[in-house]
């Protein structure tokens, strides 16, 4: 398997600057081999392309999108707490929060896009457990927040 830094120049996908903090917060924390991020939300150019909830205001397809940019957030903040992507070794859980209206049930299927390209990123080291959570509200308005666990290389 190609390093991770191969496999996203394979894609195509530069890692976006990683996100500061909105709050009292780090983006991200080493402890040992692992790196656990914040819940990271889908900025993308400084800004939430898709502001709202899903099941409403979002449809399913931009809620996968943003559950990836989530993901791809969350691996910039982990590399930069890790010493770079290629330090990234496995992906180890993911919890992805989906701002849902009340009648709305396909949260898994939102958070696929963020589990989808972090197997693409580390392949079978990106499979991954996973939660996937419907909530009545995210910060900013997000419609998809998601945390990762990391293990370094090591």
């Amino acid at each position: 398997m190609p390093a991770p830094s191969e496999r996203l120049r394979e894609m195509g996908i530069e890692l976006p600057p990683p996100p500061g903090a909105v709050a009292a917060y780090v983006p991200a924390r080493r402890e040992g081999r692992m790196v656990w991020t914040s819940g990271q939300l889908p900025f993308s150019g400084g800004a939430i392309p898709t502001p709202g909830k899903l099941g409403a205001e979002v449809s399913l397809e931009e809620g996968y999108r943003a559950a990836r940019q989530s993901a791809l957030n969350a691996v910039a903040v982990a590399a930069a707490a890790a010493g770079g992507v290629d330090a990234l070794e496995a992906v180890v859980k993911v919890v992805g929060f989906v701002q849902s209206s009340p009648d709305f049930y396909d949260q898994p299927k939102v958070v696929n896009g963020a589990s989808e390209i972090l197997q693409e990123i580390f392949g079978d080291e990106g499979r991954h457990a996973r939660s996937a959570v419907g909530v009545s509200a995210l910060p900013l308005n997000a419609p998809v927040e998601v945390e990762v666990v990391f293990r370094i290389r090591g």
